[in-house]
């Protein structure tokens, strides 16, 4: 995230850590050279256009910790990382609450021209109501609502990205002095409950047109969306058995929506401290965890889920309501089960955030990767960072060799755009199987 805490809270008090830095341009590209030459497949920035001030009804707790506030735009440090790396994609997250379409879609064209294909899109709706206040709203749409909603903004999304340009229409004819051909380009004109449009594109197609689509919903609703939308989808499962329910799941639910069983790449959230030995693994989390703020982590989990948990004592049972909130995070905080208490979630708050980490030796990290992969059925990982850039270097220098030894992860990157070295195939483009195909300039 582009801010100084993101989910692993209160490590930026750690003396390696330079999360401090996050306004610095050299921060973001060091990252990115470092990602790349570990082979990684992207750099994923969160964001959030809100404060946490549910729990105990204030936004200090998340202010005297940098539990993500202050927090600068995502989409900026893009370019300049594209720059210092040739394969490394970028995916960024946007919230379709508070973002014009119409203007959306040219930026992320933009992006995915200057990356050459590499960006990829995390579609939200929001959980904060302090967003929506800040937005002029009074309060967060309906939880439902804004996937309603969100739908049409896809459906908009579409028209202009698929359907606004045809692929022969930039001639760049110097001779006739033709760029060109108005026959080519059509206005899109959509008028619909939420979102009204009658204009033509402002950008010209971009590698992949579409970018890639990332989503994390863990409601019916959500999961539903992500089926019928989503390319990538991130889970936060505490166990290669709960994740297996859910990429089946994901699955099931995509072939429901006429999409190949293999149309979705399933991403668990992990954190991981490794060392050179198991020892000096377990010796690095007990010096990360004296810097990590459990406070900060609950106002972060109250904020996510909408319920102040400094209201329940410490073997209170939480139970699991619905709220207007994020549901996913609700979901990971009870393990979808119903009696979570506080002493149990602050126990998992190891290093100030909301799953407990991986600590080994590079062998002893791949061999819990190789598990979750092979009976959970995972494609892949979204890695947190903890101790920034330490945790990425270590990865990078120590896991990735070994993942590379057993034939677990690429020698190197494919050719191509990030959505043909995640998916394979010459084009870039969405496949027809995917909604989007409907909307194309034919």
């Amino acid at each position: 995230m582009n801010c100084v805490g993101h989910i692993n809270h209160g490590l930026w008090t750690h003396p390696r850590d330079s999360s401090v830095c996050y306004t610095d341009l050299d921060y973001w590209t060091d990252l990115a050279k470092t990602a790349e030459r570990g082979k990684f497949d992207g750099i994923f920035l969160a964001d959030i256009v809100g404060v946490y001030d549910v729990y105990r009804g204030r936004p200090d707790a998340a202010m005297r910790a940098a539990a993500q506030i202050p927090v600068n735009d995502p989409l900026i440090p893009l370019s300049a990382m594209a720059l210092v790396t040739k394969h490394l994609g970028f995916g960024v997250t946007v919230n379709t609450t508070y973002e014009p379409p119409f203007l959306f879609a040219r930026r992320m064209s933009t992006l995915d021209h200057l990356t050459k294909g590499r960006i990829g899109w995390n579609i939200v709706t929001g959980y904060l109501d302090s967003a929506a206040r800040s937005m002029g709203l009074a309060q967060q749409p309906d939880h439902d609502a804004r996937y309603e909603a969100a739908e049409e903004y896809l459906e908009v999304l579409y028209k202009l990205w698929e359907g606004s340009w045809a692929d022969d229409a930039v001639l760049r004819d110097r001779g006739k002095g033709i760029f060109a051909d108005p026959a080519r380009v059509r206005a899109v004109q959509h008028e619909g409950r939420h979102y009204r449009v009658d204009g033509i594109h402002l950008s010209e197609p971009s590698p992949q047109r579409t970018p890639v689509l990332f989503q994390a919903g863990a409601s019916s609703r959500g999961q539903d969306f992500a089926a019928r939308h989503a390319e990538c989808v991130f889970i936060a499962s505490s166990s290669p058995k709960l994740a297996r329910g859910l990429v089946d799941g994901h699955r099931k639910r995509a072939a429901g929506f006429g999409r190949p069983v293999d149309a979705i790449k399933v991403l668990n959230l992990v954190t991981v401290v490794t060392g050179r030995t198991e020892r000096e693994a377990q010796e690095k989390v007990e010096d990360y965890r004296r810097h990590a703020s459990v406070e900060a982590s609950l106002a972060h989990y109250s904020g996510s889920i909408g319920i102040d948990l400094s209201q329940f004592a410490l073997d209170e049972p939480i139970l699991q309501t619905r709220t207007n909130a994020n549901q996913s995070a609700l979901a990971a905080l009870t393990g979808g089960k119903e009696g979570a208490t506080m002493r149990q979630i602050i126990d998992q708050m190891v290093l100030g955030s909301r799953q407990k980490p991986i600590v080994g030796s590079p062998e002893q990290i791949a061999d819990h990767f190789q598990t979750w992969m092979e009976e959970g059925g995972i494609d892949g990982f979204n890695l947190a960072r903890t101790v920034a850039p330490e945790s990425l270097s270590d990865f990078v220098d120590l896991v990735v060799p070994v993942l590379q030894e057993r034939g677990l992860f690429k020698q190197d990157y494919a050719p191509g755009t990030l959505r043909q070295k995640l998916f394979g195939g010459d084009a870039g483009r969405l496949p027809e199987s995917h909604p989007a195909a409907a909307y194309r300039f034919r």
